[in-house]
């Protein structure tokens, strides 16, 4: 396996600090950013004692700063890969204000790629999402079509994956566009399981869930998302490479997650669901996803949607430190 330089964006969030020891285990060095809007420092505890790795609490919609701050990091060795984490993945929020999604979900993947043309950074891979395709009554198969997504954050992700493509023909040599479903699982910030705990913390007697539960799709536990990642980066070597990513095994309910999250947190605690299919505005209520392109590659989850929520409740049960 070669090493490489590599720049992950949103480092310091979910699902970026994972990747972030996931590199640095396979010996690469790694220079990660996070506005820490969302991302905490204390995800990267482990990250920070590796001298293989970098960080800077900085905003990529900064392009000075940035640029500034890349060029410090790689006088030794040149990036050779971008792992575009960086978004608002709080889609409620941008239902409230859709300022935050362009600035934060598309205008970074904007920035980034300006970033990647001025130090000439070949290979990109991107973080997109099920929400590009909207509502649909089928399995989502990466040609389904026509794509018109129902929230801010799909909109925008959409409109990020169409300039990445457009920038494969001006500068960059290879992208890869990994769509994620919901993803579960330590060090969370947002989603079903870690809203419902803090609702519980905050009144153990009763929870809240919006909606009327039956809402339901397919989750996947992060660390094998960061496998298919990895699978797909070393594998499929189109210049354009898109792909879904899901259990192979069904889908969970929210009633269900919620119920999970009583029995391990708070047994005997009151559900109250406030009603309706859609849990916010932009929600998707339900979805599945075709992942025989992924499949036929010669990847596949181990865990189902149900294990992996499970798994995910017992992890995010254990004290946070902030």
């Amino acid at each position: 396996m070669k090493r490489a330089s590599c720049w992950v964006t949103g480092a310091a969030g979910f699902i970026g600090s994972h990747l972030v020891d996931r590199l640095l285990a396979r010996g690469h060095r790694v220079v990660g950013v996070d506005n820490l809007v969302l991302g905490r420092r204390s995800n990267l505890m482990q990250a920070m004692q590796n001298p293989h790795f970098s960080f800077g609490a900085l905003d990529v919609n900064d392009y000075e700063a940035s640029l500034r701050f890349l060029r410090e990091q790689t006088t030794a060795a040149p990036i050779q890969t971008v792992w575009h984490l960086a978004a608002n993945s709080d889609i409620q929020a941008g239902g409230r204000d859709p300022d935050v999604d362009l600035r934060l979900t598309f205008l970074t993947t904007y920035q980034v790629l300006r970033l990647m043309q001025t130090l000439g950074i070949p290979h990109l891979v991107f973080a997109s999402t099920s929400a590009i395709y909207g509502a649909h009554d089928v399995a989502l198969k990466e040609d389904t079509g026509p794509l018109f997504p129902v929230s801010n954050y799909g909109a925008m992700k959409l409109a990020s994956e169409a300039i990445i493509s457009a920038a494969l023909e001006r500068f960059l040599q290879r992208a890869w566009i990994c769509r994620f479903p919901n993803v579960v699982g330590s060090r969370a910030t947002h989603g079903a399981i870690y809203d419902f705990l803090q609702k519980l913390r905050a009144n153990p007697a009763e929870l809240e869930v919006l909606g009327d539960g039956t809402q339901e799709k397919p989750y996947l536990h992060v660390s094998e998302l960061l496998d298919a990642m990895l699978f797909l980066f070393d594998h499929s070597q189109d210049r354009l490479n898109f792909y879904n990513i899901a259990p192979e095994a069904g889908a969970t309910t929210v009633r269900a997650i919620a119920e999970a999250v009583v029995r391990a947190a708070a047994p005997g605690a009151r559900i109250r669901y406030t009603g309706g299919p859609r849990g916010w505005i932009g929600d998707v209520p339900r979805f599945r996803y075709c992942t025989e392109k992924l499949k036929n590659l010669g990847w596949s989850p181990q865990l189902s949607s149900d294990e992996a929520v499970e798994r995910a409740i017992r992890e995010n049960l254990q004290p946070v430190s902030r």
